[in-house]
Parts: structure tokens; C-alpha cells; sequence
């Protein structure tokens, strides 16, 4: 299977921080990758690097590649609004914006060029029915999205991003503000949605990698450690770091 996502001898510093040491990995489509490791590891910002949000921070630089679909982002030609439709981002705590839920997912659909108002009912319609809530919201689509609850709110941030018809979903914690059964519920939502989608989560609990991931990259001080198939990592992995991250010696 060819990769989505391929990150060659990716380098990148804060300053002189530096946060992420030769990473090599290739991230596989319809697949999802977790990424796991002890907090200050480099993993939210590897998965920051993948739409270029570390760009918003001051005296950041990078060396090598990522490559989206073969073109390499840090390219000076790469458009970046385009990249981040592609390559969309759901965060640690859902951030509506404070307007109607059906102005959530309207609004990136008219900054890249709204469509009519048929279509975009449609297509409103069909986001929110990709995450499950067409049934809960048809008829509360003009009260305002801080009206729902976090569970909810996390949906409907999924389903603004799928309205643009992204390539990959990039979740950086994405249930660390959720209760348990909310939590069981957005990764069988995950579970839908690699069928779509190239699905990158990063997430300090082991057992959600476990659960959800098809492969999983383990990181320690900037540096991928170890990467493969999930159950290989978490049954028989090949470096010891990993071992000891994996069986609560560290971490």
C-alpha cells in the first residue's frame, strides 16, 4: 500500500530547541497511525508539522521532507490553504466557533468558495450524518453550537472538516476532554472514518492505541524509536525503550 503521508529525515527546532530528530515514517491511507510516548516527546508537534501549523510559531525551522501525496509541503510553491484542506486538524478540546451548528460547517466551504444554498444544505446534511448527528441536530441547525455538549461539539469540529472533503484527519488528543463513554463512541467513530480517510492520532492513553490503530510510531526526546503494525509494538516490540514505555517502567 502506498503512503499518504512520508516524512523523510524530518528535522525541526524551536530556536535552538531541537524537538524532532531525523524522522523517517510512512503513513498509509485509510489507515489509522497512533502515535504515542511520555508528554514533551515531539508528538503533537510531528503531527503539527503535517499541515505546517508549526509555521504560526515564532523561530521555528525544519529540514528534510514530508510528502503528501508525493509532493513535498515545505516546497516554496505549496499552497497552504490548500494544504490545510487537505490536511485537516482535530484538537484536544473542541473549538466550535461561536456560531450556528450549521454555520460551523458552512464556514470553510465559503472561504474556498461557498456553493449555492441547496448544495450547501446538502453538503451540511451530509458532514453531519458522516459523524452521527444528522438525527440529533436536523432540527436544532440554528442554535448555537456552544449549545451542544463536548462529546457533540467534538463531532461537529470532525464534520466541518469533512464538508471541505479533506485527504486526513489529523487528531491531536481528541477524547482527553471526553468521558469514558463519549470516548468509546468517537473511536468507533474513528473506526468509520478511516474508510474515507488517512487518520493520524496522537494520544497518551496506550490502551485508546491499542484500540483504535492499525500501527502505532512510539517516540521518546524528538526521535521515533520505534514504528509498525500495533500489535507488533504492543506485544513484541523490538527496542527495549519501547518495552519499558509500553510496561509503565517510564513515562
Amino acid at each position: 500500500m502506498m503512503p499518504s503521508i512520508q516524512t523523510n529525515n524530518l528535522n525541526l527546532w524551536y530556536g535552538d530547541f531541537q524537538a524532532l530528530i531525523n524522522i523517517n515514517a510512512a503513513f498509509k491511507e485509510n489507515k489509522i497511525t497512533a502515535i504515542i510516548g511520555p508528554s514533551g516527546c515531539g508528538k503533537s508537534t510531528l503531527l503539527r508539522t503535517v499541515n505546517r501549523m508549526n509555521d504560526l510559531i515564532e523561530g521555528v525551522r525544519t529540514s528534510g521532507q514530508i510528502l503528501v501525496d508525493s509532493e513535498n509541503i515545505f516546497d516554496r510553491k505549496t499552497d497552504l490553504m490548500a494544504l490545510r484542506k487537505k490536511v485537516g486538524m482535530v484538537f484536544q478540546r473542541p473549538n466550535p466557533f461561536p456560531l450556528s451548528i450549521y454555520e460551523n460547517i458552512a464556514f470553510g466551504l465559503k472561504i474556498h468558495k461557498a456553493p449555492g444554498r441547496l448544495v450547501l444544505d446538502a453538503i451540511v446534511e451530509r458532514s453531519l450524518k458522516q459523524v452521527d448527528l444528522w438525527d440529533e441536530l436536523k432540527d436544532k441547525l440554528r442554535k448555537s453550537a456552544f449549545s451542544l455538549s463536548l462529546e457533540q461539539r467534538q463531532r461537529l469540529c470532525i464534520a466541518r472538516l469533512a464538508a471541505v472533503k479533506p485527504e486526513v484527519l489529523l487528531m491531536d488528543e481528541p477524547c482527553s476532554a471526553l468521558d469514558p463513554q463519549a470516548t468509546a463512541r468517537i473511536e468507533e467513530l474513528m473506526h468509520k472514518l478511516k474508510q474515507n480517510y488517512t487518520i493520524i492520532i496522537v494520544t497518551h492513553n496506550m490502551q485508546q492505541a491499542a484500540r483504535v490503530s492499525d500501527e502505532t510510531g512510539f517516540m521518546l526526546l524528538g526521535e521515533l524509536v520505534e514504528f509498525g503494525q500495533t500489535k507488533d509494538i504492543f506485544t513484541n516490540p523490538k527496542d527495549k525503550r519501547t518495552d519499558d514505555y509500553i510496561t509503565g517502567k517510564y513515562g
